[in-house]
């Protein structure tokens, strides 16, 4: 038995967003394109109906099923960045083309797929053995859209924003 992958649903625009997801991350790249043998109710023979892709490391489908099954906040990518240089270029790449922010380092990309944009440093300091140091850290991450490492060590410190 091989380990579950998770399967994407989108309306037609698999290669697009494989393509441009793999663009984001190192060690990810597009597999197999697997094009319709018939008809179905998501489109004609041979449109394509998956496009298997590894994001980092991991292995994804995704499905040209057609409307009618939108992505939610319910499932998300979270993503662990080494520094705010690494959170400041995914968050660009994601807001191209009709991406939009949330609130806490959530963003959503063009096909309304959610992201965690969160730098390590924000975990370590949400975990901190020191609670009102931990609290200081949540709270200020509480007020962000994008992620400010520096601003949330700043009050995990007890600056005043």
């Amino acid at each position: 038995m091989t380990p579950p992958v998770p399967c994407l649903w989108f309306d037609g625009d698999a290669e697009e967003a494989a393509a441009f997801y793999t663009s984001l991350l190192p060690n990810s790249r597009v597999g197999r394109v697997l094009k319709s043998p018939t008809d179905t109710p998501s489109g004609p023979a041979g449109q394509v109906l998956t496009v298997e892709f590894t994001l980092a490391g991991a292995p994804y489908v995704i499905l040209n099923g057609g409307p009618g099954y939108p992505h939610t906040q319910a499932v998300s990518f979270q993503i662990h960045c080494e520094d705010q240089a690494e959170v400041d270029r995914l968050w660009a790449a994601l807001l191209e083309n009709g991406g939009s922010p949330m609130a806490c380092g959530w963003i959503t990309d063009r096909w309304g797929l959610c992201w965690q944009i969160v730098p390590k440093r924000l975990m370590e300091l949400i975990a901190d053995p020191d609670p009102q140091r931990a609290e200081r850290a949540m709270n200020a991450m509480m007020q962000m859209i994008k992620i400010d490492a520096a601003e949330i060590e700043r009050a995990a410190d007890g600056a005043e924003p």
